[in-house]
């Protein structure tokens, strides 16, 4: 494992324009208890986590069945869509996006709950279990592309060509209004999460695909708690689209083989979430697919089945090496909280 350490706030060039995240968990909160299907996820102690990884405590915070989607994506598209409806009749309006699963779930899902269209570009990567899934909500499954990056400009044509609403998971100059309001539904999570932890963590370990997740927990976690945990953002080391950007001090595009943590295998950053990520973690740590693997063996070990991306943050936890630890302060009396981010694929 890799790990990129930063003195915050780490100096990008050409975000300027670019905005800060949003924080505004109350309104996120307030609109998704709205939702017949909306409960609070759980927050998970692992004994046997957190003696593998020789420390006091590891809080899991398990979005495995959020809103029955199977993942945090849940509060993100759905969330804008929600916004959408409470302005005007979206029934007329077809949603299109890219996703490698989880964020087409979202998507298709808020898109029938308000009766508006949806359509999800897919890479041919992506297996046919998620095409499936997209397509029991209502979506219309569009294959493109051997990458995320391909089906995201397919994506970005038909929504031009179509005159159709692009909602994106990720940002870029020209596109961050809906990506920024759909950050902010994730915030929902570790609103929760913060309310149900008997203390605060130590260190806050947060998989990224471009950032958004990752974004939303550490804004929160930095308005609560200031510089009190360490925060490490986790990628796998074939797509290392925020740890690359980071350490060029501008955003670029990552270059790697596919992954198999495919929820994860994003090879461009959101730019809100990199210059939020920037401001707020301490740390940029790259995995390997075998240490992804362990992360999730572990995890299924402990009762709590999740996939290579789902368990990414475990994963790097228990794959530091002792001067890795030293270096992010961590002891056996460390205080951990992870997020489970989905099920098993």
């Amino acid at each position: 494992m890799e790990i990129l350490h930063i003195t915050r706030p780490a100096p990008l060039a050409g975000l300027d324009e670019i905005p800060f995240p949003s924080g505004d968990a109350p309104r996120a909160q307030a609109l998704v208890s709205r939702c017949p299907v909306a409960a609070i996820t759980p927050l998970e102690t692992s004994e046997a986590i957190a003696t593998h990884a020789a420390v006091q405590d590891v809080w899991i915070k398990d979005e495995r069945a959020r809103m029955g989607l199977g993942s945090f994506k849940a509060l993100g598209a759905a969330y804008v869509i929600a916004r959408h409806a409470q302005e005007e009749d979206v029934r007329s309006r077809t949603y299109v996006t890219a996703s490698a699963g989880n964020h087409g779930l979202s998507v298709a899902a808020g898109a029938a709950a308000f009766g508006a269209t949806s359509v999800v570009y897919i890479a041919r990567s992506v297996p046919e279990s998620f095409a499936e899934r997209l397509e029991a909500q209502g979506a219309r499954v569009v294959r493109e592309g051997e990458t995320y990056e391909d089906s995201l400009r397919a994506a970005e044509k038909a929504a031009e060509d179509n005159d159709w609403q692009l909602l994106s998971d990720g940002s870029w100059e020209g596109y961050t209004a809906l990506p920024h309001l759909l950050m902010e539904g994730y915030t929902v999570l570790m609103a929760e999460a913060m309310v149900q932890l008997p203390d605060s963590p130590t260190h806050i370990f947060l998989q990224a695909g471009v950032g958004g997740l990752a974004c939303a927990c550490a804004v929160l976690a930095r308005d609560a708690w200031g510089d009190g945990p360490r925060i490490i953002v986790v990628e796998p080391d074939a797509a290392a689209a925020l740890h690359g950007s980071v350490k060029a001090g501008k955003a670029v595009e990552s270059t790697g083989p596919v992954s198999e943590m495919g929820r994860l295998d994003c090879k461009m950053p959101s730019l809100i979430a990199l210059k939020g990520l920037a401001r707020d973690a301490d740390a940029f740590a790259l995995i390997s697919e075998a240490e992804g693997q362990a992360g999730a063996g572990l995890a299924m070990v402990a009762g709590l089945a999740s996939s290579p991306s789902g368990a990414a943050g475990i994963a790097a936890l228990i794959a530091m090496d002792t001067d890795q630890r030293d270096d992010l302060g961590l002891t056996a009396q460390s205080r951990i909280l992870c997020i489970l981010s989905e099920g098993p694929a």
